[in-house]
């Protein structure tokens, strides 16, 4: 009896892809990375890059880099200030891409963030990575 169920467990396995990182994909999907950049929207302590500078940059910036497609959530940011130790908050704006899987993805993520670093007087743009099962 065991061995039947060790069977039918690693047949159920098989059908699945494995993410790196060890999450299983259920069929039809299929193993993938997706990448979140948040982008604070002040410049200084005012607000500053506004919807139609966000714009110019998505096209001209994110856009050429990452044509098959992207999300963009707005949201409200907060982190604490090093300096001070205060709370700071800011529009923001969280760009969600699945990456092509392509050598050059890490690069293209990095000048993205370089580019609104230097275009709007960005202290940091953070950058999360992670597995996905990915399915359309």
């Amino acid at each position: 009896m065991r061995t039947v169920g060790a069977l039918a467990v690693l047949l159920a396995l098989s059908a699945c892809a494995t993410v790196e990182g060890g999450v299983a994909c259920a069929p039809g999907s299929q193993a993938g990375t997706t990448a979140e950049l948040y982008f604070g929207r002040n410049i200084g302590d005012r607000p500053g890059v506004t919807d139609a500078d966000w714009r110019a940059f998505l096209d001209e910036e994110v856009t050429p880099r990452f044509p098959d497609g992207l999300t963009v959530i707005d949201a409200a940011g907060q982190w604490r200030s090093r300096e001070s130790g205060s709370i700071q908050r800011e529009a923001s704006k969280v760009l969600v891409i699945v990456l092509p899987g392509g050598a050059d993805d890490r690069a293209h993520l990095d000048a993205v963030r370089e580019a609104y670093r230097r275009r709007f007087r960005q202290e940091a743009v953070m950058l999360v990575q992670r597995p996905a099962c990915i399915a359309f």
